[in-house]
């Protein structure tokens, strides 16, 4: 039996399926991923560098130029695309258990996905939170600030240092957001990991989670991952043509 209607088969009969997402799901959106051949650290290997939590608390300049960066986000613009969208459906088809994302784009929430069932562990994008008093306001805002001439939006309340409300390397994810996480690979019958390089943890680490707990692990990813040993099927092509070809029958 080919591996896709040996999936296929498994969805049908699962109670709960979680999702894993990773950057591979959005980038038919145009958001380009991190590790690819034409992710954002394979082209500029130093972008790293605004990506850890202790170099953007104390440099000003890279605080300066994620702001500059953060201006021309492609996710502004981007729109769900037929992988999301079939989230939405196997929602619908009543499996869902949750969508556990590694994404800051909100784009499962815009295709349609019910935000209570998006668990966003490295945050979102579209707020942004004090690292003095722990306020939250919106990104739009705080972009307003810096096209009116404020490089480095200071806190208004405290003064303090401001950032995108998302998981930098270095910096503790949030704990009601992984216990949530840890529960829905727990409680899951099949996981689905969609466009995750599974390297990054402890969001990959949840593969492990979900396969300890007795559960069947399908990776739908382009390469490798640390995780194909406990995988129970492995699909390569397009997340855009796999996910809608999985979910179909579950409308029927």
């Amino acid at each position: 039996m080919h591996p896709e209607q040996q999936v296929g088969d498994w969805l049908r009969a699962a109670g709960r399926v979680t999702v894993l997402s990773g950057a591979g799901i959005s980038t038919e959106s145009g958001i380009p991923d991190f590790r690819g051949p034409q992710g954002v650290w394979t082209r500029n290997p130093a972008a790293q560098t605004m990506f850890t939590f202790d170099n953007y608390v104390a440099d000003a300049d890279v605080r300066r130029q994620a702001w500059r960066n953060r201006l021309e986000h492609p996710a502004w613009d981007a729109t769900p695309n037929a992988g999301h969208r079939a989230l939405v459906d196997l929602e619908r088809s009543g499996r869902l258990r949750a969508i556990i994302t590694q994404n800051i784009d909100g784009l499962h929430q815009r295709a349609g996905n019910d935000p209570a069932k998006v668990i966003e562990i490295h945050g979102t994008l579209f707020e942004v939170e004090c690292l003095g008093c722990e306020r939250r306001t919106s990104m739009r805002e705080n972009l307003d600030r810096v096209e009116a001439g404020e490089p480095d939006p200071a806190c208004l309340v405290c003064g303090g240092i401001q950032k995108a409300a998302t998981i930098s390397f270095g910096q503790s994810l949030r704990s009601e957001d992984l216990w949530a996480a840890q529960r829905a690979a727990e409680e899951c019958d099949l996981m689905l990991a969609v466009g995750t390089t599974l390297q990054v943890q402890p969001a990959a680490g949840l593969a492990g989670v979900a396969t300890d707990a007795g559960a069947r692990l399908v990776i739908v990813n382009r390469d490798p991952t640390p995780y194909d040993g406990l995988a129970s099927a492995l699909l390569r092509d397009p997340i855009g043509q796999t996910l809608p070809r999985l979910v179909a029958p579950l409308a029927a």
